[in-house]
């Protein structure tokens, strides 16, 4: 009979060898839960960008109703009253015009979705009088 130059044991021939399949789940387990980690800061990022636009529209429309009612003190005036309100808001005003009596602002609001990264949202309204 032909010896292998093992010997056979109590747990049979590879019982002393490690199994090579040990361990696996657990690899398997820790990318399982980066790939949600990483959905979950991309998911964040993306509502901090969505968050960030409609502050930014809030704070434009409001600014362009603010300067609409300082429209008859003039552009000077239109335009500091729209910019108080946009900065009350966590936006700041980057343009404004008064066309007759009607205010155009431009609002931005900056954020940050990722550390070290940020970004900025920008949002124009218009607000006047009605006219018939």
């Amino acid at each position: 009979m032909r010896r292998s130059g093992r010997e056979p044991t109590a747990g049979g021939l590879d019982a002393g060898r490690p199994d090579p399949d040990r361990g696996g789940a657990t690899v398997l387990l820790l990318a399982v839960g980066l790939v949600f980690v990483l959905f979950g800061t991309f998911g964040a990022a993306i509502v901090a960008a969505g968050m960030a636009a409609q502050r930014a529209a809030v704070a434009a429309d409001l600014g362009a109703l603010a300067g609409a009612a300082r429209a008859l003190d003039g552009d000077a005036m239109a335009c500091a009253s729209a910019s108080d309100i946009a900065g009350r808001n966590a936006g700041r005003l980057v343009g404004c015009h008064l066309d007759g009596l009607d205010v155009l602002v431009t609002v931005e609001v900056a954020f940050t979705p990722l550390p070290g990264l940020t970004r900025v949202a920008a949002a124009s309204a218009r607000a006047g009088p009605v006219s018939g």
